[in-house]
């Protein structure tokens, strides 16, 4: 080691006034929501259990959805920043993912969407949560969308 110690990410506002520390956001969100089976603003959100790339440990990351059909979308949006969450490259690497969601909890398989498929989905997303577009003004990189389906 290097004798540096991991820093949880932070989010800035352009004006600089709040600062979101987004690993304890997430360890909020993850035990109200299994606490109540939702998130308490009533966000459609699920729970996404990824295997790390590099360590092999199980992530828990909290997440929005769309449903569309039989599957729960996601999107890779990282807050606008220049590269994918960590999440996406886990089930890149490992699409066998566990999700949490309506109540349930199951295996799913990940299935990156592209396309006119894809740009159907961002954009009825983007609608719902304009902040989805306001992150994706932010960078080049097209955010990934993945469906989750049930296996």
């Amino acid at each position: 080691m290097d004798g540096q110690t991991h820093q949880p990410p932070k989010i800035t506002e352009p004006s600089g006034e709040l600062m979101i520390d987004l690993q304890a956001m997430n360890e909020r969100v993850i035990a109200e929501f299994r606490a109540n089976g939702r998130r308490g603003d009533g966000l459609p959100t699920l729970l996404l259990t990824t295997t790390g790339v590099r360590t092999g440990r199980r992530h828990v990351t909290p997440m929005l959805f769309l449903a569309d059909d039989d599957r729960y979308v996601v999107f890779a949006a990282n807050g606008g920043a220049p590269g994918h969450p960590h999440w996406y490259r886990n089930l890149i690497s490992e699409p066998s993912v566990d999700v949490e969601a309506d109540g349930e909890a199951f295996t799913a398989h990940a299935e990156e969407i592209t396309g006119a498929a894809r740009d159907r989905l961002f954009a009825k997303q983007a609608k719902a949560f304009p902040r989805l577009a306001e992150h994706q003004s932010k960078t080049s990189r097209p955010f990934p969308v993945v469906a989750l389906k049930r296996v």
